[in-house]
């Protein structure tokens, strides 16, 4: 299996996890050493992940990619999705056009991510 398919493989198992909550799989796919930029520009690392999965602050509803993009950079990889997504965010629900950026990292014990960023991509720019 080459390092595209490799990474595919993990993005579907991140979307996997990230739509049931299923906090073992995330500890396995995000490298402790994770630095995310969240929408509101806040940077946030692996347990605040896992602790908005695990506390039910954070869930899931829908990821449906609409455009994906990966750098093969070797042992690293960047991926860029343009996703419909809808999540339950402390009671509230948000209905966007996500685009994320994920930088995928091989590690000795297999690919995780270490950093990302996700923006909300204006209705009228995603259908373009």
């Amino acid at each position: 299996m080459n390092n595209t398919d490799l990474i595919l493989t993990k993005e579907a198992e991140l979307r996997q996890a990230q739509l049931t909550g299923d906090v073992t799989a995330l500890e396995q796919l995000i490298d402790d050493e994770l630095v995310f930029t969240a929408l509101d520009g806040t940077v946030i690392g692996k347990r605040d992940d896992l602790s908005l999965h695990q506390s039910g602050r954070l869930k899931i509803t829908k990821m449906e990619v609409a455009d994906r993009h990966i750098l093969d950079l070797g042992t690293v990889a960047v991926v860029n999705v343009l996703m419909e997504a809808e999540a339950k965010l402390d009671g509230a629900t948000l209905n966007e056009t996500l685009r994320y950026t994920r930088v995928w990292c091989e590690q000795p014990d297999g690919w995780r991510v270490i950093a990302g960023h996700m923006s909300i991509v204006p209705r009228n720019e995603a259908a373009a």
